[in-house]
C-alpha cells in the first residue's frame, strides 16, 4: 500500500520512445497537454504521451476491455459500463464492489499482477482493447499482445497535476466506450461541483499553513508546488509548505529539512495509511518532534479502504471534487459544517 501511495505523488520520468506525430488540440478534445482525441474522415485520432492511434469506425465503441491498472476502473465504474470489462490484473486492489462481484461470478478474470501478467489468458479473451500506464519493462509482453492483434492502449492519467485534467480522462472511456454523453455530463458535474466548491474555500477568514505526504526511510517525499497534492491544498485556500515551489513531482527532502520548514504547520495530510498516531510513531521516532503532530491534525486517506484496495486512488481519481470537498471540510470546518469526509480519516 505504501508503493502505492507514493507513486501517487512521485512522478515517474518520462519514458524515452518514439515520437510520433502530434493532434493538435485546436482540431479535437483536449484532455491535457498530454493527451488529446479527435475524428478524422471517420477515423477516431488520440495522441497519448509520445503514443498515436487511430480507430477506424468499426473499431469503436470497445465492447471487451481489459484493464492493468485499478485507477482505471474509476472511470469505467463512474460510467456504469463494468459490464464491458472482461480482465483485470492485480484484483485485490480493486474497490468496487460491482466489479469484484463480476469477478467473484467468474465475469471478469484475473489475468495477473503487476508483475507479471498472464499472456495466454488475455490472449484467448480476446478482448477488444487493453489500457493501461507504459512500463518499460513490459515491453516484451505489449509486443506479444499487439502480435497477437489486440490494441494496447497506454494513458497518462496518473501523470496529470491538475485535479480536472485527470477526471476528463472519463470523456476519453466515454468516447471509446461509447458513452460519450454520460461522461459529458459526469464531467460537467464535476467540474461545476469543484468550481463552487472552490469558490466556496475562497471565503474562508484564515489560511492555516499545511504539511504533506510522510518519510519512506530516511527520505521525506515532499510534493512540489505544482503536484495535484499541492493544487487541492491551494484550491481549498490553505497555505501548502511548498506553495512557492514550481515542480511537478516530489522533492526529496530530509527530516531535518522538513523540520525547518514546518513551524506554524496546523495541518499533515496524506500521512500514507496508519492506523493512530502511536503507530505512526513507533515506525518514524523523529514525527514526535513536529508540532503538527503533537498540537495539530493529521489525516491520512484510508476513509474508504478495504484490505489492499483503497478507492483513493480509484473512484477519487475521477472525483476531484469529492477530493476537494474533503480537504476543505478538514481546513475549514465551519463551511462544511454537515459533511462527512469520503477519503480522509483523522488519526488520533
Amino acid at each position: 500500500m505504501k508503493q502505492r501511495i507514493l507513486l501517487l505523488f512521485t512522478v515517474i520520468a518520462l519514458i524515452s520512445c518514439k515520437r510520433e506525430q502530434k493532434i493538435s488540440s485546436t482540431d479535437g478534445s483536449s484532455i491535457s497537454n498530454r493527451t488529446q482525441y479527435k475524428e478524422n474522415n471517420g477515423v477516431l485520432e488520440l495522441k497519448s504521451g509520445n503514443f498515436t492511434y487511430q480507430f477506424k469506425s468499426n473499431q469503436t465503441p470497445f465492447k471487451k476491455i481489459i484493464l492493468l491498472n485499478a485507477s482505471m476502473a474509476g472511470y469505467i465504474s463512474e460510467l456504469g459500463a463494468e459490464n464491458l470489462i472482461i480482465g483485470v490484473s492485480s484484483p485485490e486492489y480493486i474497490y468496487s464492489e460491482k466489479i469484484q462481484s463480476l469477478i467473484k461470478e467468474g465475469k471478469i478474470q484475473n489475468v495477473g499482477s503487476d508483475q507479471k501478467y498472464d499472456i495466454e489468458k488475455i490472449i484467448s479473451l480476446k478482448p477488444d482493447a487493453i489500457f493501461t500506464n507504459y512500463i518499460a519493462s513490459f515491453d516484451n509482453a505489449y509486443q506479444l499482445l499487439k502480435n497477437n492483434g489486440i490494441q494496447v492502449i497506454f494513458l497518462d492519467e496518473y501523470m496529470e497535476q491538475k485535479p480536472l485534467e485527470k477526471t476528463a480522462y472519463i470523456k476519453l472511456f466515454g468516447e471509446l466506450l461509447g458513452k460519450q454523453k454520460q461522461a459529458a455530463d459526469k464531467y460537467q458535474e464535476i467540474e461545476k461541483n469543484y468550481n463552487s466548491l472552490k469558490q466556496l474555500a475562497s471565503k474562508a477568514k484564515q489560511r492555516p499553513a499545511v504539511l504533506a505526504n510522510e518519510m519512506y526511510g530516511d527520505v521525506w517525499y515532499l510534493p512540489g508546488g505544482k503536484t495535484s497534492v499541492a493544487n487541492y491544498i491551494s484550491d481549498a485556500n490553505a497555505a501548502y509548505i511548498l506553495k512557492d515551489n514550481t515542480e511537478e513531482k516530489a522533492l526529496t527532502m530530509s527530516f531535518e529539512e522538513v523540520y525547518a520548514k514546518s513551524s506554524g504547520v496546523q495541518y499533515w495530510v496524506n500521512a500514507g495509511n496508519h492506523t493512530s498516531k502511536k503507530e505512526m510513531l513507533g515506525m518514524n521516532p523523529f514525527y514526535g518532534k513536529l508540532d503538527v503532530f503533537n498540537k495539530g491534525h493529521i489525516y491520512v486517506i484510508t476513509g474508504k479502504e478495504k484490505q489492499k484496495a483503497n478507492d483513493f486512488f480509484e473512484s477519487g481519481v475521477v472525483r476531484a471534487d469529492l477530493i476537494l470537498k474533503d480537504y476543505i471540510k478538514i481546513f475549514h470546518p465551519e463551511l462544511l459544517p454537515d459533511y462527512q469526509l469520503t477519503y480522509m480519516k483523522e488519526l488520533q
